[in-house]
């Protein structure tokens, strides 16, 4: 019979002395269970059937490059089954991820049996302690030479992942199951902090993050119901985005997998956005083109499948997001400027004002949206040294008209050269209905399905960073605990 492993939770506690004392003349007590439990230095797994049944547990403690095996016990009736050398292996892993090179351990010199099952896993007697345990008896002091760090993963369609996203201003953290299952997604937004100054501090911002992490991802395990002890893997955001940011997602990620001994997944933010995508439609399949629209990024990406990513053509100057903020700005409309804009346009008219599509027929996929930020601007100032009242609702509608025109026109023309009957919207703007309704008219012409994620997984969120996070897992592509944020990381 199979087995899983995962790590010692204290609800585990009590199946665990009684393996524990029915294995050992000199069994440990609760309080010592409880206390190894507590440190951060060592790694408890336990081992259970598909029923739930702990049939195992053992412990290891890093010291640097040494690991001490503290305990390794299993179930009278599981003895001889194999369990005992998973939870050795396992440990000896995690132990090696950790950064240990060499394990040792104290075993009865009357434990025949015992002293075997380590010989059988590589480790040899150096050493006896006289009289170590308290009934007198020797210890054998035995060692071993650790296995070059192999990450173990969790089956397909099994694993639960918790994933940290702190690449702007919204500190999120999500628990997914099977690449698919949200079980849960917390999301702190700055947005109050931020508003006064019009648009993203990023002091202020990496201050924030290191407030709410820690609330954001107890929050997030405990709506998941869960606990580190079921989780399989982390997944983080490690660029693009303000470094700062990243850094503070980046170095709590990685300070949980050292404690941990879980795998790390570095995913890259624009790769979760498309990924967000599958959360809504999880049949999606490539070859497909992506728009990929956000306060800081505009892009158009060629993906023929995953992983693999060609860019056509990014902004040269503002990503649309931010060109909507600026507008906003220096409307006084508040920050986000998105939103508020939309909502106006609604009432609008899009042919009011000629503003110019920037680079629509450039014959590239580049964007450029200075241009038309300044022209708007420029606009402004002219209505109002004329003193004439600006038509709020008439402006809002042709500057997002001339937004969405080129971008529309752009994701079409290379949807259609590159063959693809799929593309994909992701980014914040992506919850901006005028393109969402634009582009799905314009592709439904050409036969051409949109996928479009639900409102609330447009916007940063850490769903979608576990989504991507999961299939990377998959792939066995993780990210060493020497790894640092890359504040303008490449999707290609």
């Amino acid at each position: 019979m199979t087995v899983r492993l995962r790590h010692f939770a204290p609800y585990d506690l009590q199946a665990a002395l009684e393996i524990e004392r029915a294995s050992f003349p000199e069994p440990w007590s609760p309080a010592m269970f409880l206390g190894e439990l507590r440190r951060s230095d060592r790694i408890w797994l336990v081992a259970e059937h598909a029923g739930g049944r702990v049939v195992g547990y053992g412990g290891v403690m890093i010291v640097g490059d040494e690991a001490h095996l503290m305990n390794l016990a299993v179930a009278a009736g599981e003895r001889g089954s194999g369990v005992g050398r998973a939870l050795y292996d396992e440990l000896a892993a995690r132990a090696a991820r950790a950064g240990a090179r060499r394990i040792t351990l104290e075993v009865r010199d009357d434990n025949g049996a015992a002293v075997e099952f380590y010989r059988g896993a590589g480790l040899e007697v150096e050493g006896v302690r006289p009289g170590y345990y308290r009934s007198g008896t020797d210890a054998l002091i035995m060692w071993g030479d650790l296995p070059e760090a192999v990450h173990h993963l969790p089956a397909s369609g099994t694993e639960v992942v918790l994933a940290i996203e702190t690449s702007c201003d919204e500190t999120a953290a999500a628990v997914m199951r099977g690449g698919t299952e949200v079980l849960s997604s917390v999301v702190a937004s700055q947005v109050d902090f931020h508003s006064r100054f019009g648009g993203v501090v990023p002091e202020i911002a990496s201050r924030k993050h290191v407030e709410a992490i820690v609330g954001v991802v107890t929050e997030a395990l405990d709506r998941a119901g869960l606990t580190l002890a079921h989780v399989d893997a982390i997944a983080v955001t490690h660029g693009p985005g303000l470094i700062g940011a990243l850094v503070v997602g980046l170095a709590y990620a990685k300070g949980l997998a050292l404690a941990t001994g879980l795998p790390l997944v570095g995913v890259n933010h624009l790769e979760g956005h498309i990924f967000a995508n599958m959360l809504i439609d999880p049949d999606i399949t490539p070859p497909l083109i992506a728009l990929v629209v956000s306060g800081g990024h505009t892009s158009l990406i060629h993906v023929p499948e995953w992983g693999v990513y060609h860019t056509l053509g990014e902004t040269l100057d503002d990503a649309a997001g931010e060109a909507f903020d600026k507008v906003a700005k220096v409307l006084g409309l508040g920050y986000p400027g998105g939103p508020i804009l939309s909502k106006l346009a609604a009432e609008g008219d899009p042919e009011a004002i000629a503003f110019p599509r920037a680079m629509m027929r450039s014959g590239d996929y580049r964007f450029s949206l200075s241009g038309l930020k300044t022209a708007v601007i420029n606009h402004i100032r002219h209505e109002r040294e004329a003193g004439r009242e600006i038509d709020l609702p008439d402006l809002a509608a042709s500057f997002q008209a001339a937004v969405v025109d080129v971008q529309v026109a752009k994701t079409l023309r290379a949807a259609e050269e590159h063959g693809v009957k799929t593309v994909c919207l992701a980014g914040g703007v992506a919850a901006n209905p005028s393109l969402r309704e634009s582009l799905r008219s314009a592709l439904a012409e050409k036969g051409i399905a949109l996928s479009v994620p639900d409102i609330g997984l447009c916007t940063d969120n850490a769903a979608m960073i576990a989504a991507a996070g999961t299939w990377r897992l998959r792939r066995g592509d993780l990210l060493g605990l020497d790894a640092e944020a890359v504040a303008d990381l490449r999707l290609d």
